[in-house]
């Protein structure tokens, strides 16, 4: 009996030399649909916890719709698919470079002004520079720490529900304000801003947390606004009108001190 060629390879292998002596895999069972499973992972971002009570009420809306029409029961699917965009939370990756302050938020720059920091925080009336986020209905509404550090203060007000794309909603608007001191001992502040619809707050942190840039914190539902507040000698990298990412887009740059140096990043 004459013995196999050298070329040739065992039965169980996974690959196969073609005719131009390239080894190449073969498609194994079930590798397509693992495939798209992992595709629909990638392209579809997770949901925030707080949007599954909102998605499973809108479900079996939908359920008890289709009994008494299919055109219904469509509408209610595509609804039930929207409120579960709407809470989407995507996957972002925070830029690492010393100094850099990531958006608190995903939106539209509205402006950039001098002014004190809220006053239930207590930290004086000193002006900060500060960098507004519109958000509107369509934007990813979860909210995500601009740089790594610890918690020091979280304070809500109560306050009006103007629309917060008003320069005033900054200062008489429903507010949750959370008070960041990074690892360089720079302070921040951000704060949460009801809109006009956007009535619900939602901030996952207390004080003496320790936090990473780009951590998702807090969720606004339904339009709302996120003000960050940086010493004024921070070197702004944004401009009125520019849209950001949240967790990912440099709002500024905080100056780089001699430990931050050292280490080349703070997170």
């Amino acid at each position: 009996m004459s013995s196999a060629p050298s070329g040739d390879l065992p039965a169980d292998n996974d690959s196969f030399i073609d005719k131009e002596g390239i080894d190449k895999e073969q498609p194994r069972p079930g590798s397509h649909l693992g495939h798209l499973v992992q595709l629909s992972k990638e392209m579809v971002p997770p949901m925030h916890p707080a949007g599954r009570p909102f998605v499973l009420g809108a479900a079996l809306g939908t359920l008890l719709l289709r009994r008494f029409s299919r055109i219904a029961g469509i509408l209610g699917a595509i609804t039930t698919a929207w409120v579960a965009w709407f809470f989407r939370e995507p996957r972002r990756v925070a830029p690492e470079r010393a100094g850099a302050v990531a958006a608190p938020a995903d939106g539209t720059v509205a402006e950039i002004v001098d002014a004190p920091p809220p006053a239930e925080l207590g930290i004086g009336t000193a002006p900060m520079r500060r960098i507004s986020v519109f958000l509107s209905v369509f934007d990813v509404h979860v909210q995500r720490i601009p740089m790594t550090g610890e918690v020091t203060d979280v304070r809500y007000r109560p306050g009006k529900f103007l629309s917060a794309d008003l320069d005033k909603a900054s200062e008489e608007n429903e507010r949750n304000t959370l008070l960041l001191t990074t690892e360089t001992g720079e302070q921040l502040v951000v704060v949460q801003i009801a809109g006009l619809v956007a009535r619900r707050i939602r901030c996952d942190v207390a004080a003496g947390a320790r936090v990473g840039r780009g951590e998702t914190y807090g969720l606004i539902r339904f339009g709302s606004r996120v003000d960050t507040y940086l010493p004024l000698d921070s070197r702004v990298l944004v401009h009125a009108g520019q849209r950001t990412i949240g967790g990912e887009t440099v709002l500024a740059e905080l100056p780089i001190t001699g430990t931050s140096a050292a280490n080349g990043t703070d997170g």
